[in-house]
């Protein structure tokens, strides 16, 4: 069912999921004749995350803070400032998590990034411990407005966006509607192509299953039908279950990763949230976004990811980017699910701080 893929991920109503060795290979790709062509390649053995340091969820806690959006509603964020002295090669990152998730999602990356940058993260709205206010109509545009509005007036200095899932469309989104230069670059994880399954990309498997799309979104505006189902999606056993399934590195799926999901989703107003985000409209297609997008942008993709796969329209369009725009990087992670910053987060780091560093170089 799609209900149950209530996760850092990009709702879908089926997925196919692979098993692999545990060998993993970064890329670079293009895309030509449907096929993924090597450009260049940097090879890890090993399938155990080593010598990422994760931050506390009780520091998480503790240093969070509250913005009021529109003097309205109340926003969760962390920011974490580099220990060292500012440097030209400095740069201020906001990270967006994605369906399902919260800033813990980022605990493998936030001490990484904040060795030499400025790190914010932030909770969407209707996810973590950011507000999810009844009636409230959840659209990527809303959350890509709340984006800009939290740069303007809080962080108020051009930054990257780094966004994994529906959070990288929401800041493709921010980045194409941001008119006072506040995005200086950003960073894609795994991008979704819509807000849920209706944002169809000449995909005959998407328009094949759009009537049974269409009566689950009836279902779920059935109150008790919803209910039913978002408790049994959030019962912290089949959470386990489904999240093994979207991770290539299983080692990280633990009870801490299983609590951060399923924690917010016990508050007041997930429930509505969830139904508002399935079934609401799929927002703009990032094919049409991302030509108007000049600044530098990295992609990340997990070649495991069972949600966006990279042999689906969306997979396939983003690995075209790089012989087509030479403001994208693109480079596949194998092995790797649809969250690579806690799935894999040492492959991450591999190509997101080198990158970071030579944009300011640049």
């Amino acid at each position: 069912m799609r209900a149950l893929t209530w996760t850092g991920l990009a709702p879908r109503s089926t997925v196919l999921f692979r098993t692999t060795t545990s060998t993993v290979t970064s890329r670079r790709i293009s895309l030509r004749r449907d096929r993924v062509c090597v450009r260049a390649i940097a090879s890890s053995s090993s399938a155990a995350v080593s010598g990422v340091e994760a931050v506390e969820l009780v520091e998480i806690g503790e240093r969070s803070k509250k913005w009021k959006w529109k003097g309205e509603y109340s926003v969760n964020y962390f920011v974490k400032d580099s220990p060292e002295e500012v440097t030209p090669a400095s740069q201020t990152v906001l990270l967006v998590h994605g369906f399902g998730a919260s800033i813990p999602h980022w605990r493998r990356n936030i001490n990484a990034l904040s060795k030499n940058h400025t790190v914010y993260a932030i909770d969407l709205l209707g996810f973590g411990a950011s507000d999810k206010p009844p009636g409230f109509s959840y659209t990527m545009e809303s959350w890509a407005e709340l984006i800009l509005n939290f740069l303007e007036e809080v962080v108020q200095k051009p930054t990257i966006l780094i966004g994994n899932s529906v959070g990288s469309l929401a800041c493709v989104i921010a980045a194409s509607e941001s008119q006072q230069d506040l995005v200086k670059g950003l960073v894609l994880l795994n991008c979704a192509g819509g807000m849920n399954n209706k944002a169809v990309f000449d995909d005959w498997r998407i328009k094949l299953l759009m009537p049974l799309l269409l009566l689950i979104d009836f279902l779920l505006k059935q109150r008790g039908i919803a209910s039913a189902l978002f408790n049994r999606v959030k019962d912290k056993e089949n959470l386990k279950n489904i999240l093994t399934n979207v991770y290539g590195n299983k080692d990280n799926v633990d009870d801490t990763l299983v609590e951060i999901i399923a924690g917010p989703a016990n508050t007041e107003g997930a429930l509505d949230a969830f139904v508002s985000i399935l079934t609401g409209p799929p927002g703009p297609n990032p094919i049409k976004l991302i030509p108007e997008i000049t600044k530098p942008v990295l992609v990340l993709w997990g070649d495991q990811d069972g949600l966006t796969p990279l042999d689906g329209p969306v997979g396939k369009y983003f690995a075209s980017l790089p012989d087509e725009l030479p403001n994208f990087n693109l480079y596949v992670l194998q092995g790797v699910g649809h969250c690579p910053q806690d799935d894999r987060p040492d492959l991450v780091h591999e190509r997101l701080l080198p990158w970071l560093a030579q944009l300011t170089s640049t």
